[in-house]
């Protein structure tokens, strides 16, 4: 086990987009701990739109000048990449009472299967509705202005999410 000192915690989820509301859980959580890993996962349920690697790349042009930020991409039981990074908890961002109920489940699992314990850290307001799901299909039904799509995406990713759907 390699050596080191400080709490590290491990911010995972699909991040596709990675949204204006994931930026400010990383910015705030990177504040609780010495090291924030921002992990790129795989959702069996969800058909990604952006490559792991580009999501990577994404995450890594908004919170790479944070100090003690990182991001990477994993495979497999978040509870395993937890312990795989010798991190202590896992932080995640909640909006609503169905969040909240879903992240329960997943914290209750993951300290069962990991002994990893969950911070969650509510949303703000002005993030409470976001969702890159919703944003996604938002870009595809034809809501291709910049502007408007900066107000849950980082301009740099509304960019992307137009080019991607080919506007």
């Amino acid at each position: 086990m390699p050596n080191h000192t400080g709490r590290r915690a491990v911010f995972p989820g699909t991040f596709d987009p990675p949204t204006n509301g994931h930026v400010d859980i990383i910015q705030r959580g990177s504040k609780l701990v010495d090291e924030l890993i921002v992990a790129v996962g795989h959702n069996p349920e969800k058909e990604a739109l952006f490559t792991p690697a580009e999501r990577v790349e994404m995450l890594v042009e908004l919170v790479g000048d944070l100090k003690g930020v990182r991001v990477e991409a994993y495979e497999g039981l978040t509870a395993e990449f937890v312990q795989s990074a010798y991190a202590d908890i896992i932080i995640r961002g909640i909006r609503d009472n169905v969040d909240l109920h879903y992240e329960l489940q997943q914290a209750n699992i993951n300290l069962a299967i990991g002994s990893v314990e969950t911070i969650f850290l509510l949303t703000r307001d002005q993030y409470a509705l976001t969702s890159s799901t919703y944003i996604k299909q938002i870009v595809e039904l034809g809501m291709a202005d910049v502007n408007r799509l900066s107000r849950l995406v980082p301009r740099s990713i509304a960019r992307r999410l137009k080019k991607k759907f080919g506007y």
